[in-house]
């Protein structure tokens, strides 16, 4: 999602054996190694993917803002893929994806990577309102956001996946979801209410649910981030994300490098 906001990352015929055996181990050793070299892995979608937030971006990809430290380079530095493609762009909505994004698949890719919705469902704006307004009129705009959810979005990302899986039919898509911004009860003590930051957090679970529906319904993995977030969300003390930065607003409420490594790598990595 980009938040364009404000305020508020393992004897000869013994010798023979244990030599049978050796060769054995090696070669299976070696086999997860050549799998993962065999992979033509294609990551797409927005800020959340791009690695807004994380620092280290690519001068070539402009605005897009792809980072180094974003997970689907650091899972192509892991794991040594035949070819990667990173297409994935600030500020891109489903109709962006396919409109610009969906260049490098083909029948030949084996993996593609995605996290897309946030943008359509309008969370930049949902938390802009939320920073520079009432909780009411928060709490409303949030109220729209699940909405759209529920009448809009589900639309939205099966043409998505429609024309991911048209491009790639033999891929094995992950779908990635979006953390929960708050922890509650933690240690801010200035800036929204408690009752914002639990509406917030219930949005962001909404739509990753409706995210994991439309994703199985098309036969993707869904990898869930918020377990993996827990205990580094904003007010935690050791947060993964940004809270508002007035510096550089566009990193607000994005992953830094540590949500990067140790938030979504994992997730990709355990479901690629």
């Amino acid at each position: 999602m980009k938040m364009s906001r404000l305020v508020a990352f393992s004897s000869s015929l013994l010798l023979g054996s244990v030599l049978a055996l050796a060769g054995a181990g090696v070669a299976q050793a070696q086999a997860p190694a050549q799998s993962a070299a065999a992979v033509d892995y294609v990551a797409l979608g927005d800020s959340y993917s791009s690695g807004v937030g994380a620092g280290s971006y690519d001068s070539a990809s402009g605005g897009c803002k792809r980072s180094t430290r974003a997970f689907p380079a650091l899972w192509k530095a892991a794991n040594n893929p035949a070819s990667f493609a990173f297409t994935a762009c600030s500020g891109a909505r489903t109709g962006d994806v396919t409109a610009g994004q969906l260049g490098p698949l083909s029948s030949a890719t084996d993996l593609v990577s995605l996290s897309i919705g946030g943008n359509d469902a309008g969370f930049a704006d949902v938390m802009t309102t939320c920073v520079l307004q009432s909780e009411t009129t928060c709490l409303n705009r949030i109220a729209t956001a699940r909405a759209y959810v529920d009448s809009t979005l589900p639309g939205k990302l099966d043409s998505v996946y429609g024309a991911i899986s048209a491009k790639a039919p033999a891929a094995h898509v992950v779908v990635l979801g979006y953390p929960r911004f708050y922890k509650l009860g933690g240690g801010c003590i200035a800036g929204l209410s408690e009752k914002e930051r639990s509406a917030i957090n219930s949005a962001a679970d909404y739509l990753n649910a409706a995210t994991a529906k439309r994703a199985a319904d098309h036969g993707f993995t869904f990898g869930d981030v918020a377990s993996s977030f827990t205990g580094h969300e904003i007010c935690s003390g050791s947060a993964w994300l940004h809270s508002v930065n007035w510096l550089n607003i566009g990193e607000s409420y994005h992953p830094n490098a540590a949500g990067q490594s140790g938030g979504y790598l994992p997730v990709l990595s355990s479901k690629a």
